[in-house]
């Protein structure tokens, strides 16, 4: 709501400062004792229209005035309107190092939607979908005991049947991971008031299983998706988030389904073909580190709203043809995009508009790591983030660090990999067997 009064002084040299505190988490004493300290206020100075100031000083996340002057850097008006084209808004950087680096990555690539022109430029043929409210359309949806009580039927593909009218699974967020459409199963438990149902991950035996689904908590009519124009298969992503969380952004092809405000979608626009074509890119995008960690300066509350999604740097379609050695990223993207995603039979649809006609590929960790470091190693050479950046880009993802280290006896080897991944397509070598 004051985007619009925000980017008149943000992009105009009418601000001055705009210095960010928390109340006291990390001090004996808050600014406001009668205040919680979890809440933040900020210094905010600005001119009227005829005050024009030097780039604007800002600091964020900070506990007191002595170390917001010392850890405090200068965002000029261009710089506001390179970060964030379309509002105007501040991005939240921790450190002058965040803010450089961004700045730099919104140097070179482009926004996946600029509105500053008409009419808006996209850099993917796509659009935000929100398409089930999960309260305001809650009449729309079928549990199990409903759609039995009604004589349906169940049939393949985690669907059911009555005559001709037909119900498909309504996925929400908690479903979904990272290149995984089959991450949990929706178990409703009615004792509990406040959050009834909850998410059961899978297990490694079902995710080995390529017939098996999981279960969502409701079920709608295909006659109440369909109006919405989707595919066979869909790009969804994570609502619910944090730039605290253990990743910011995670986005999945998901299958034919309904699909809950948790879970929005990118759907195609009029270009079907060109979405299928592209649609392995912008999985592998929307997942890298790279741009996980410039969604975690855009996230300021809970939501990935669709402001924060068109203002995302995106590598651009003609970038995939840059090679290394005998490949190019978009072969190597394609490939490994291909494993991630298809291991179950409901995917089929996009392996074969993918050009396969074989069997789902077996679930396997080891294999799934390395290819997603393999892809991420692609991501930070065609973001231009040399292996210095990377490694410090990796090191504010704390938690998958220390899970990692967890699982892997103290190392963290997704980093590891992704920098060998680097040195071996730099030196021309993209199959490479690295060590990590």
């Amino acid at each position: 709501g004051a985007a619009k009064f925000f980017r008149g002084i943000s992009t105009t040299g009418r601000l001055n400062a705009l210095l960010d505190f928390e109340n006291g988490t990390r001090k004996p004493e808050a600014f406001f004792p009668d205040v919680h300290r979890s809440f933040k206020f900020c210094v905010l100075i600005m001119g009227g229209a005829e005050r024009i100031f030097p780039p604007t000083d800002c600091a964020f996340f900070q506990q007191d005035a002595v170390a917001a002057e010392a850890n405090s850097f200068r965002l000029s008006p261009t710089d506001f309107n390179a970060v964030n084209p379309n509002t105007g808004t501040a991005p939240v950087f921790r450190t002058p190092r965040d803010a450089a680096l961004t700045l730099e990555i919104y140097k070179r690539l482009p926004v996946l939607m600029d509105r500053r022109v008409s009419p808006p430029r996209f850099v993917w043929p796509v659009r935000y979908e929100r398409m089930f409210d999960m309260t305001n359309d809650s009449g729309k949806f079928r549990t199990e005991a409903e759609l039995v009580k009604d004589g349906a039927y169940r049939v393949e593909r985690g669907g059911w049947e009555k005559g001709s009218a037909k119900w498909v699974r309504l996925y929400e967020g908690k479903m979904v991971q990272a290149f995984d459409h089959r991450a949990a199963s929706v178990i409703v438990n009615v004792a509990n008031l406040n959050r009834p149902a909850q998410p059961v991950a899978t297990t490694p035996e079902a995710h080995a299983d390529p017939a098996f689904q999981p279960r969502p908590q409701f079920w709608i009519a295909v006659t109440d998706v369909e109006p919405f124009g989707c595919p066979p298969y869909a790009l969804g992503f994570k609502d619910v988030t944090a730039p605290t969380n253990v990743r910011t952004m995670i986005a999945s092809a998901v299958p034919y389904a309904g699909y809950g405000n948790t879970l929005p979608v990118l759907l195609p626009t009029t270009k079907i073909a060109e979405y299928k074509a592209s649609f392995p890119l912008m999985l592998a995008n929307l997942n890298a580190f790279a741009l996980d960690y410039v969604a975690r300066q855009k996230v300021q509350g809970q939501h990935l709203n669709a402001y924060i999604i068109e203002q995302l740097p995106i590598v651009p379609q003609a970038a995939y043809d840059r090679p290394f050695g005998p490949r190019t990223a978009g072969d190597i993207i394609r490939e490994d995009v291909l494993h991630l995603t298809y291991t179950a039979h409901d995917m089929a649809p996009f392996a074969r508009d993918q050009g396969y006609a074989g069997p789902p590929f077996a679930w396997d960790e080891e294999d799934r790591l390395r290819r997603r470091a393999r892809l991420d190693a692609v991501f930070f050479h065609l973001y231009g983030v040399n292996r210095d950046d990377a490694e410090y880009i990796l090191s504010t993802f704390p938690i998958v660090k220390r899970e990692e280290e967890q699982r892997y006896d103290g190392r963290f080897r997704s980093r590891d990999l992704i920098l060998a991944y680097m040195a071996a397509l730099a030196a021309g070598a993209p199959d490479a067997r690295v060590a990590g």
